[in-house]
């Protein structure tokens, strides 16, 4: 077992950077940050700033404006959920929000860069999605007289707040070891890599570059920018990025929170130097990019307003949906359920739900079910924890997409007669389809985290959910007790 304390042994200290020294860089850039996300739990670490789950460019313009955040923001989330979906159809969407994005930002005067936001457990659609935003930019570029390559991709997949680290290029999971001290584990040995659809077998990132691309991009021309450079300043890293070109892979380590802020100043450093960057990263990096400072945990006054209901017809009730069928997950949903005795429980049989047969009929006495229990109490959701899979990963993908699609219809059909008193989805795939398609969210805000620099809570300014608090919840962060805090913060009945 690896010590996190022997790991960094080898590094300088962490630097003392203050948010509002990078909030500074980025204002004189005047860059807006276009967050392609590829489920909606990348918006957790971050809070004040626009998110989408729609992409006209109207939805843009609104993005772009001074509305939603009070002036204009320093970036902007666009829930993709390419996670779910099969390549072309991701590579389709992607392509499909840089057009809009850019029409934007040309209509409005808006300078944009692009972030992929993906998992910090490395699954998802690389390096499929890089390559379409960077053809989509240089396409963009040659009609217009303005660049058209992208010189490097900086590859980020750290998520301190969740136990994710990245040192000597090699990227971890935080454990407990001996005596209690920090361990590290290799994300590679995790059951993230057994992953049905997008499961890999190094975590060592260059590594990973080149399996992820089937050699197309070599372990040995991926720049590693380790702990030493990150914190030896500016300068340093972006003299280190100035051998990149024509979409060179650029990975860097990262431990904490001003190692965000270090690199974010290098990479301003790299870009005024004439240099065009790409970003694939996990959550907080553009919470340290934009130098926001780390929120603390929403209350439930800040929430609910001291209690003034957000709707009319808001139900006494809370609604929470499990989709994740991750180890923590079950876990948390025992926890929750162990605890939570006045809540009322619903587990949908998944091969009920995948039955043509039965489906339909099964899912309305659900609707009816829960719709009933919402008016005094909590409603637990949550599909039967035996996951169904196939051997083959697009037939695994599309099973979960039916599930998902199953659970879309009981919160939507919920929605429209039960407006329940708040929302928790968790899940990766369940959080985004409930949003975008079961309460019809185009337009959000994200208020904050619900957890130290996990969780994130939407309030949604438009469509039928409008006032109700929306969390978004991934399957894969927190500890056992997490899902029973957020709720307990929300419910009028735990």
């Amino acid at each position: 077992m690896l010590l996190e304390a022997d790991a960094l042994a080898p590094y300088p200290a962490e630097p003392r950077i203050s948010a509002s020294d990078v909030a500074s860089a980025v204002a004189r850039s005047g860059r807006v940050l276009v967050v392609l996300d590829d489920d909606p739990t990348g918006t957790q670490s971050v809070a004040d700033l626009p998110v989408l789950t729609s992409w006209d460019v109207d939805d843009f313009r609104w993005a772009f404006s001074a509305e939603p955040a009070g002036g204009r923001a320093s970036a902007v989330y666009v829930l993709t959920n390419t996670r779910s979906l099969d390549p072309d159809e991701a590579a389709r969407r992607n392509r499909d929000v840089v057009r809009a994005a850019l029409e934007a930002g040309a209509g409005t005067g808006t300078e944009v860069a692009f972030v992929s936001r993906s998992d910090s457990t490395l699954r998802g659609h690389f390096p499929l999605e890089t390559d379409v935003i960077a053809e989509a930019l240089a396409e963009h570029g040659a009609a217009d007289g303005g660049p058209s390559a992208i010189d490097g991709i900086v590859i980020v997949p750290a998520f301190p707040d969740a136990g994710r680290v990245t040192i000597g290029g090699e990227h971890y999971m935080r454990s407990t070891g001996p005596d209690g001290a920090a361990a590290l584990v290799r994300v590679s040995e995790t059951e993230f890599a057994r992953d049905a659809t997008f499961g890999f077998s190094t975590s060592y990132l260059p590594d990973y570059i080149e399996e992820k691309s089937g050699g197309r991009l070599a372990a040995a021309g991926v720049i590693v920018l380790d702990l030493s450079t990150v914190r030896a300043g500016s300068e340093a890293i972006a003299d280190a990025i100035t051998p990149a070109e024509s979409l060179t892979p650029i990975v860097a380590d990262i431990v904490s929170e001003a190692d965000f802020r270090a690199l974010a100043l290098g990479l301003e450093a790299a870009e005024a130097r004439g240099k065009t960057l790409l970003y694939r990263v996990g959550p907080p990096f553009v919470r340290g990019r934009i130098g926001q400072e780390i929120r603390e945990p929403l209350t439930a006054d800040e929430i609910f307003r001291g209690e003034t209901p957000a709707r009319d017809d808001a139900s006494a009730g809370g609604l929470i949906v499990v989709g994740s069928h991750v180890g923590l997950t079950t876990r948390q949903l025992a926890r929750l359920t162990e605890q939570h005795a006045s809540s009322h429980i619903v587990e949908l049989d998944v091969a009920r739900l995948l039955d043509p047969a039965q489906a339909e009929a099964y899912l309305e006495a659900r609707v009816a079910e829960v719709a009933s229990a919402l008016a005094d109490r909590d409603v637990i959701v949550h599909t039967s924890r035996t996951l169904v899979r196939s051997d083959s990963p697009a037939e695994s993908l599309e099973i979960a997409r039916a599930v998902s699609a199953a659970v879309v219809r009981l919160v939507s059909r919920v929605l429209a007669t039960t407006p329940p008193r708040f929302v928790i989805a968790k899940g990766g795939i369940t959080s985004s389809d409930v949003a975008a398609h079961g309460l019809e969210i185009r337009r959000a805000i994200v208020r904050g985290p619900m957890l130290p620099g996990i969780v994130s809570l939407w309030e949604p300014v438009d469509g039928p959910a409008r006032g109700i608090p929306y969390v978004v919840f991934a399957g894969n962060v927190g500890d056992d007790e997490s899902l029973a805090a957020v709720t307990r913060t929300l419910s009028r009945t735990f």
